[in-house]
């Protein structure tokens, strides 16, 4: 397998993949703490904008907690995926 432009498509479309796999858990954690805190402040009629921030920033620090490890051995899989394929790229 040589560097064709299909290749070039392929590890990109996979690096894309990748990236949104892993970003995933923190939007929705960010979305869901978001709504939740917007619903919050639209019924209690409180503006303050470290409200909503704090919540965002303690729910995104657990969400890495948890799915931190996880997180990790995607990435450590794709970057080792990626190595193993530069022989055959350039060969």
């Amino acid at each position: 397998m040589t560097m064709t432009p299909d290749t070039v498509m392929t590890i990109g479309t996979h690096a894309l993949q990748t990236t949104l796999i892993l970003a995933a858990p923190l939007l929705l954690v960010a979305l869901a703490l978001g709504l939740l805190v917007g619903i919050f402040q639209a019924a209690t009629q409180i503006n303050e904008m470290t409200l909503s921030f704090i919540p965002k920033l303690l729910g995104m620090a657990a969400t890495v907690v948890i799915a931190g490890p996880w997180m990790l051995k995607v990435m450590m899989d794709y970057t080792r995926e990626l190595f193993e394929s530069i022989p055959g790229l350039i060969g």
